[in-house]
């Protein structure tokens, strides 16, 4: 005989049709990546003119430069899920 019993019990005290803020996630996706593009350009533009032995040096403006990438590929990402799913659930 099979049981209903959940795998998982819940700990939480959350609604179990918890959903995200989508009006949120858009907003904030829409707005940060445009300025982590804006940064990612910076930085890596600063880091070609920085001199050799500069301060802050080339290799610390190259990864900022990488880690503003890393972000604005992120909240690309999260803005075309939140479209796709906004499609589907409003």
């Amino acid at each position: 005989m099979r049981t209903t019993t959940p795998r998982r019990w819940r700990s939480g005290t959350e609604p179990t049709t918890a959903r995200s803020d989508l009006k949120l996630r858009y907003l904030l996706s829409l707005t940060f990546t445009p300025l982590f593009a804006i940064a990612t350009a910076a930085f890596a533009i600063w880091a070609a003119a920085a001199p050799e032995n500069g301060a802050p040096s080339r290799g610390t403006l190259t990864g900022f430069a990488v880690a503003c990438g890393i972000l604005t590929l992120f909240a690309v990402v999260d803005l075309a899920v939140v479209i796709r799913r906004r499609r589907t659930e409003l």
